[in-house]
């Protein structure tokens, strides 16, 4: 069974636990992949935290840009974060951005590499 703090060492611990299910089922080989992809995938919390506080400058919304939230983004680009209560709001929320942003991705990086084929090497 691979583990996860071996493979992702870097992650928040909630996020930690959500990784060690998904990855409970996978091969060592399947557990590598996803944790290649995902590691280059997903979002730090502090680059979240970052880019929400570059909102109070001027720019809002670049935080939901980076969490493929488009439309909020752009309403927060030309509102102002919303006259920046929306800005406000997810700099207390940038853990739950970060993390849902994660989940997500994690989510497509199982489908991913569970529709791959696998190859057992020759003896």
């Amino acid at each position: 069974m691979p583990n996860v703090m071996q493979l992702l060492p870097m992650l928040e611990p909630d996020e930690m636990t959500y990784i060690q299910g998904i990855i409970n089922d996978m091969s060592d080989t399947q557990a590598q992949q996803f944790a290649n992809i995902y590691m280059n995938r997903r979002k730090d919390t502090q680059t979240i935290l970052i880019a929400t506080v570059v909102g109070f400058l001027g720019i809002g919304g670049v935080q939901r840009f980076l969490v493929g939230h488009t439309g909020l983004g752009l309403l927060y680009l030309f509102t102002a974060g919303l006259c920046f209560i929306g800005t406000i709001i997810d700099l207390v929320n940038h853990k739950k951005l970060a993390f849902d942003y994660n989940i997500d991705m994690a989510q497509q990086v199982m489908r991913m590499i569970k529709s791959m084929p696998q190859f057992t090497p020759l003896a």
